[in-house]
């Protein structure tokens, strides 16, 4: 749990609400990566070291296939493209932690004890990799991700479907809430 404030906290934080906020292009560009944390959840659909011609390509295919027409179909189809290189994004982050973790159990386990068989080190390695918290973190961040996907591609569907004339189809889930 956070402290509260002090007076002094509080007097200082109004006096710099009255500046406005960040000013300048620099200081926005700035300003609007804050809450990156990981890059699976941000804002930003594309993070630093990531190939923007990729994410256009990739942009470009998705609304060649879907065709969007009005405001509402072109964002649902950016929603799509946005999740599916996110879940591009969860496919590396999860390929890199494994492997790191594999090499460090590799390390620890030669370097504690050399009577183990490769074997042996391997397949307890598979299991660190596997196991881990970090995996199952991404794993999470991934179904989220999907969820996400799933939502706006059917959203989308349905939305061209009445435009269309035809009766949309039904939503593929459905809450149920079961009181006694």
């Amino acid at each position: 749990m956070s402290q509260p404030l002090s007076t002094k906290q509080l007097i200082a934080n109004r006096e710099n609400a009255k500046f406005g906020g960040v000013k300048t292009p620099e200081g926005r560009a700035i300003s609007k990566l804050n809450a990156i944390k990981h890059g699976l959840l941000s804002r930003e659909v594309l993070l630093s070291g990531e190939d923007e011609q990729d994410l256009v390509e990739l942009g470009k295919r998705m609304r060649d296939y879907v065709k969007p027409i009005g405001e509402l179909e072109l964002i649902l189809t950016e929603r799509v493209v946005s999740s599916a290189w996110r879940l591009k994004r969860v496919l590396r982050v999860e390929k890199a932690t494994m492997e790191w973790q594999k090499r460090h159990v590799l390390g620890e386990t030669r370097w504690g004890n050399s009577d183990t068989s490769d074997e042996q080190v391997a397949l307890q390695a598979e299991g660190e990799m596997i196991t881990g918290s970090g995996i199952e973190k991404i794993s999470r961040y991934e179904a989220l991700i999907e969820r996400g996907l799933y939502k706006a591609l059917h959203e989308l569907q349905r939305v061209q479907s009445a435009r269309l004339g035809d009766r949309p189809p039904a939503p593929l889930a459905v809450d149920v809430e079961i009181s006694s």
